[in-house]
C-alpha cells in the first residue's frame, strides 16, 4: 500500500523544514519495514520566501519528496493541484497535512490505520478523546465552534471539526469528487466534505493529537466573515438560487465586497 501526502506551502520557510524531516523519517521507517510506501508532495503556492530552497534541500535527501510550484495563491488551490498530481501515480491513499507540523506524522498515521472500510478519514480536534497540546485563545475557540455550528445548520455536515488540516481518502473515492471540488480559499475543507457527502462517500472522523504552531497566516478577525461567505456560497450553488452567485461573479471587481 502507498500513501501520497499533499503538503500545501505558502511562505512556510520558517516552519516546513522540521515538518519535512519528521514526516520523511517517520514514513521511511515504515517503508523499510515493508509496512507502507509513501510520497510527500510539497505544493508551493505564491511563495516569496525561501520555502522552495528548503523543500529542494529535503528533496535531495529524501527521494520520496516531490515538489510542485504555482504562482496562484490559496490552500484549496494547492491541495487540488496536489490531488490531481497524486492521482496520476499508483497511490492507494491520498490526503493532505499542514506544513506547520500541527499534526505530527504519528497522528497522521492514525488516519491511515483507521480508514479500514471507509472512503475517507479526517482528524478532529473537538472529539472527547482528542489531545490539544496548545491552549487556544477564547477568540479562536469561538471562531471554530461558530463555524462548526454553521456547517451543521446550513450544510448539514455531521462532523465536529471540518477544518483540521489532516485528511485522507482512498484513491478511488477521491477520483469521484476531484472534478467537482471548488477552490474557495476559506471553505475548501467544507466543500470537499460536502461533495463527498453528495456522492454518498463514507467519511470517518477520529480524535487526533494536535498542537497549534506560531506563524499562522489566518486573521481571526477577518476569517469568520470569509468562512461564512464560503459556506453561503456553497449553499447557494446547491440550491435553486445559484443564479445569485453567477450574477455576483460577473460583477466588476471594484464593486464587489472585499474584506
Amino acid at each position: 500500500m502507498k500513501v501520497s501526502i499533499i503538503m500545501p506551502a505558502h511562505n512556510e520557510g520558517k516552519r516546513i523544514s522540521k515538518t519535512l524531516e519528521k514526516y520523511a523519517e517517520f514514513f521511511r521507517e515504515l517503508k523499510e519495514k515493508n509496512i507502507l510506501d509513501f510520497e510527500i508532495v510539497v505544493v508551493l503556492n505564491a511563495c516569496e520566501d525561501n520555502t522552495r530552497e528548503i523543500a529542494e534541500k529535503y528533496k535531495e535527501k529524501h527521494k520520496e519528496i516531490k515538489i510542485l510550484e504555482f504562482k496562484e495563491k490559496g490552500k484549496g488551490f494547492a491541495i487540488i493541484q496536489g490531488f490531481e498530481d497524486a492521482l496520476l501515480r499508483e497511490n492507494d491513499l491520498i490526503g493532505f497535512a499542514d506544513a506547520d507540523l500541527a499534526t505530527s506524522p504519528e497522528a497522521y498515521y492514525d488516519l491511515i490505520k483507521n480508514i479500514n472500510g471507509k472512503d475517507g478519514v479526517i482528524a478532529s480536534r473537538w472529539l472527547k478523546e482528542s489531545v490539544i497540546k496548545t491552549k487556544q485563545s477564547t477568540l479562536r475557540k469561538i471562531t471554530s465552534r461558530s463555524f462548526n455550528f454553521l456547517t451543521k445548520s446550513i450544510l448539514f455536515l455531521p462532523y465536529k471539526d471540518t477544518q483540521c488540516g489532516a485528511k485522507l481518502f482512498k484513491k478511488e473515492a477521491l477520483e469521484k469528487i476531484i472534478d467537482n471540488i471548488g477552490i474557495t480559499q476559506w471553505a475548501f475543507d467544507v466543500d470537499l466534505l460536502y461533495k463527498a457527502k453528495e456522492r454518498g462517500l463514507t467519511i470517518k472522523e477520529i480524535p487526533t493529537v494536535w498542537e497549534d504552531k506560531r506563524g499562522s497566516k489566518i486573521s481571526l478577525l477577518k476569517a469568520p466573515f470569509r468562512m461564512f461567505s464560503g459556506i453561503m456560497r456553497l449553499r447557494l450553488l446547491h440550491s435553486p438560487f445559484k443564479f445569485i452567485v453567477r450574477i455576483y461573479d460577473k460583477l466588476p471587481e471594484k464593486i464587489k465586497l472585499h474584506h
